[in-house]
């Protein structure tokens, strides 16, 4: 594991983009995989694996959600600062005031964002993508709320900047695999759309 890690951290400091991207892209890939295995009647109503669907979330990953999750990190990390100084507990305050930034700020829009991109690559109109919103974005957002402001505290005060990425994508992995099962409940026509949005954030 240390050797990976390492490998992935010579790359991200050689070709940080393009690292960013293949990681984010298999990771997402990864997260659509595990919940059409472990929930084959979820997505379409055929239990047939659908490989344009893996597809979507691998292009959603590597060519945007990459690009904009690590932007928003280093944002996160050197722009986002406690308005005031209180002594001795200054460091534990700022990173608590950057996941509440990070929760009321890029988890609501992000969900509404990726539905949308979502959509479009499904190629399905903007309904869809209103209907998808309008069914799951306050159930998502208040189950994103009970799970990811630990996780973000943990990692905005242990893992250092630049492997922040990496660490939610990880985590996306079975964020994904719980959207794409609740999401089983919006059908339009015939089809039930399945999402995967991982908070980002974070």
């Amino acid at each position: 594991m240390s050797k990976l890690l390492l490998l992935y951290t010579n790359a991200l400091k050689r070709r940080p983009k393009t690292t960013n991207a293949i990681m984010t892209g298999s990771l997402f890939g990864l997260g659509d995989i595990s919940a059409q295995l472990l929930f084959p009647t979820e997505g379409k109503l055929t239990n047939k694996y659908d490989y344009a669907r893996t597809s979507r979330a691998i292009i959603y990953g590597s060519l945007i959600f990459s690009f904009i999750g690590d932007r928003w990190y280093k944002i996160l990390n050197n722009k986002v600062n406690l308005p005031f100084q209180v002594k001795n507990y200054s460091t534990q305050l700022t990173m608590l005031y950057r996941v509440v930034i990070d929760q009321l700020l890029f988890a609501p829009l992000g969900v509404p964002f990726y539905f949308g991109c979502m959509t479009a690559l499904e190629g399905q109109p903007k309904e869809v993508a209103k209907l998808k919103i309008k069914e799951q974005w306050w159930p998502t957002l208040k189950t994103n709320w009970m799970i990811w402001p630990l996780f973000q505290s943990i990692n905005f005060s242990l893992v250092p900047v630049q492997h922040r990425l990496l660490v939610v994508n990880v985590m996306a992995i079975f964020w994904n695999t719980y959207l794409s099962y609740t999401n089983s409940k919006i059908v339009v026509g015939k089809e039930k759309y399945p999402v995967f949005y991982p908070p980002v954030i974070e």
